[in-house]
This record gives C-alpha cells, sequence and structure tokens, in this order.
C-alpha cells in the first residue's frame, strides 16, 4: 500500500486542535458573509437607519415649497372669489371677495394684502401675518381661488359672444375664440392680441391650411386681450343673381368685375348700363355711375371698390331709382357671404 506523507501536525497536540477550529470557523464565517455584503454595495442598498428617506407630514412646512417663478401664473386680484382654510382652527377660515384695494379681512388678524399674489404666496402671507400676530405658532393656510375676475382673458370685435373669460388652465386661441361664440360672418381673417402692460401688439393671420392654422393657435395669457377685427365688406345689391355683402379678407385691390362675378352675375332683368357706385366719405355718400355692361365685354377700365362700397344694379322694369338712404337701409339687412378674396 502506497504511503503519503505526513504533512500534518500531531493531533494531540491541544494547541494544534484549537488553532484548526478557529481557522475553520473564520473561512466558514467569510463564505456566509461574502456575496450579501457584494450583493448589498452593489445593490447601492442600505438599512442605515440614519439614512432612510422619510416624507414629512402632509401640510407640514417642510411639505410646503416655492413654485418656480412663471409669468403666466394666474395672480390674485380685487374682486377675485377666495376661500381660505386655517387647518385645526375653522373659526379663522374665511370666504371672503378680494376688495378693490386689494385686501381681504380675517379674524383676528385684521387685513391682508394679497393682490398681485398667487395662491401659494398669499398662503404664506397669512401664515405670517398669524405668527406676527400670535395667534398660532405653526399655522397652515390653503388658499383657493373659486373664480377669477381680475386674472382672464378679454375677447372684443367680431365674435358672437364678447366678453371676460377665465384664465383657470392652460388656454389657446382657438379655445378662448370658441368660448366666445367663434368669429362671426363679418369678422376679418385675422385677430389682434394684446398683452398686459405691454404696449406692442401681435396680429395673426387665421388661415384654413391645418399647419398655418396650427402655428396661429398661440398660447395666451392672463390679462391679454383678443380682437377680431371686422372684415371689409363690399355690398352688391339689384338685380344680380345673389345680392348681399361680400367679405373682403385679400390685401389686394377688388374690383366691380370680381365682386359682381361672385354675385352670379346681372340677371335677365337687370339695366347693368345704369349700375350705381356708393361711397362713404366724410361729407356722406359719393355716387358714381359705371357702365357694367360695356365693363363686362371689355369696352371700359374695370373700377376698384372698397371697404362699405354699394354696387347697385337697377331694374329695366322698375322705373323709381332708390336713393342712397334707401340703398344704405337695404344694405343693412343684407344677407353676408365670405368669398374667396
Amino acid at each position: 500500500m502506497q504511503r503519503f506523507p505526513n504533512f500534518l501536525p500531531p493531533l494531540s497536540n491541544p494547541v494544534v486542535v484549537v488553532l484548526l477550529i478557529v481557522g475553520l470557523l473564520q473561512v466558514a464565517l467569510a463564505q456566509n458573509s461574502g456575496p450579501g455584503q457584494d450583493a448589498t454595495h452593489q445593490g447601492n442598498v442600505t438599512t442605515e437607519p440614519s439614512r432612510v428617506a422619510t416624507q414629512p407630514p402632509a401640510g407640514s412646512p417642510e411639505q410646503k415649497t416655492t413654485p418656480p417663478a412663471n409669468s403666466s401664473a394666474l395672480v390674485i386680484g380685487p374682486g377675485d372669489e377666495v376661500e381660505i382654510t386655517v387647518y385645526g382652527t375653522p373659526d379663522l377660515s374665511e370666504h371672503t371677495r378680494v376688495s378693490a384695494d386689494g385686501n381681504i379681512s380675517m379674524p383676528l388678524i385684521d387685513y391682508v394684502r394679497i393682490a398681485g399674489l398667487s395662491s401659494s404666496e398669499a398662503e404664506a402671507a397669512i401664515e405670517a401675518k398669524l405668527r406676527q400676530n400670535n395667534i398660532l405658532n405653526d399655522p397652515q393656510v390653503s388658499v383657493y381661488v373659486k373664480e377669477y375676475n381680475s386674472s382672464g382673458i378679454s375677447v372684443a370685435g367680431e365674435v358672437a359672444k364678447p366678453g371676460f373669460y377665465s384664465a383657470l388652465g392652460p388656454h389657446r386661441l382657438f379655445d378662448v375664440l370658441q368660448a366666445a361664440g367663434g368669429p362671426t360672418d363679418r369678422a376679418a381673417n385675422k385677430v389682434v392680441i394684446s398683452h398686459r402692460d405691454q404696449k406692442d401688439t401681435t396680429t395673426l393671420s387665421i388661415s384654413k391650411d391645418p399647419t398655418e392654422m396650427a402655428a396661429s393657435n398661440v398660447a395666451l395669457q392672463p390679462g391679454d386681450t383678443v380682437v377680431v377685427p371686422k372684415a371689409g365688406i363690399v355690398y352688391v345689391l339689384g338685380e344680380v343673381t345673389r345680392p348681399g355683402g361680400y367679405v373682403l379678407n385679400s390685401t389686394g385691390g377688388i374690383t366691380v368685375l370680381q365682386v359682381v362675378a361672385v354675385a352670379g352675375g346681372p340677371t335677365h332683368v337687370a339695366s347693368a348700363g345704369k349700375t350705381r357706385l356708393l361711397r362713404r366719405t366724410e361729407n356722406g355718400f359719393r355716387e358714381e355711375r359705371i357702365d357694367l355692361k360695356k365693363l363686362l365685354r371689355g369696352k371700359l377700365r374695370d373700377v376698384s371698390v372698397r371697404d362699405e362700397d354699394i354696387l347697385f344694379v337697377p331694374s329695366s322694369t322698375i322705373k323709381e331709382a332708390l336713393n342712397a338712404g334707401a340703398l344704405v337701409g337695404v344694405a343693412a339687412t343684407a344677407a353676408i357671404y365670405r368669398v374667396p378674396f
């Protein structure tokens, strides 16, 4: 039988036995603790109580943060309706409106100025007043604006329902125009936007092209004013196929032949050679006779028309002519048509 060399020390020595047992225990401990520690470091996990993040209780001062400055944030103004809640002290809570001088009145602390502040800034101002007057050591205040009367958007001009519209939430141009009932038949294809505390205005064209419409749908800010101007209108009355007022949205010139063509041309009983053009001046209406028959045949040079002109094509069967006043009355009740000029 083959013999192996004896490398082990004799186990009869007590010191050797003790050393061997200690060595085996250290190896076992290293094997058990090594993987767990590596996994802990790799996963960035810690169980130290001092490093565990805790969420402060609701309503505590630590939980309140100051929102970033935003020029479009709604601010409180005179006439706004506010609901003020002081947590734990219902007797101090208040439902009121901001006075004309920008103040509110609250029990025990008299007046607090909150005009020009956002809701979070108003909360801080009321809390500071409660501490200053030694009413509460750690007040928790909530300010909810139920109705903004000072930070809306004004819509004027040729819209169905001009007025003042709330600016709560994000608002874009088409949202506000829709809230105002949309442009009237007499509206121009543009809007003029003015901003609070700014002298410059912005004029936007309203196109039917989807891409251009998307570009025109700009964001509006509290305090903005949107004006939809009236478009130029030329009235074509009398013996034409479709008499009425025609909205002019072109930046170029419009002529008699163009508006007569859009109106369907003269009827078979029209006395086209006796057509009259009435133009409003500082001294009243000025009348000009136009031979529409020769214009249609290309024997005369075309005539330009402009806003509020009245083109009247008389009937060959009716000898009595309408005067300027009567024509103005007819134009006031005429149907309005939008044309691609």
